[in-house]
């Protein structure tokens, strides 16, 4: 768990989280994802909101796979890093745990670098793809 993972963000849970049966409901994950994807791209100089001077991202694709239940009160951590880039693109790769620093949840996410004045996809800038190799530690 949290191998190879540079980046991460700590959540408490909150009380409207919870689902009927008294743990986090699976549409919360994604919240959770979305915080972390907001912090890392803030991270590397893409905007998450419609700044027309700076690139941003959309999200092409996002996928989470449970694998436990989180309970009330809890504090997660959220790890974020960058798998593979493209282009265009690029995916990162979350893993969620517990207080407890148990596997909760795994999730991917492909964005899609964007320029809100144009209101098109770009290739991704040299010194965006600089960034993500300084967090990352690795040549990107």
């Amino acid at each position: 768990m949290e191998q190879n993972f540079n980046t991460h963000i700590h959540i408490k849970i909150d009380w409207a989280d919870l689902d009927l049966f008294g743990h986090v409901n699976n549409v919360a994950f994604f919240k959770y994802l979305q915080a972390a994807r907001i912090h890392y791209c803030e991270s590397i100089g893409l905007t998450a909101v419609n700044d027309q001077d700076k690139l941003s991202f959309m999200v092409a694709s996002s996928h989470c796979q449970f694998k436990k239940t989180i309970l009330y009160p809890d504090t997660i951590k959220v790890f974020a890093k960058v798998k593979w880039i493209k282009n265009t693109s690029f995916q990162l790769a979350y893993e969620i745990q517990n207080g407890r620093s148990e596997l909760v949840a795994l999730g991917e996410d492909v964005l899609v670098v964007f320029d809100h004045h144009s209101k098109n996809k770009v290739r991704m800038p040299r010194d965006l793809r600089n960034k993500i190799s300084e967090i990352e530690g690795r040549e990107m």
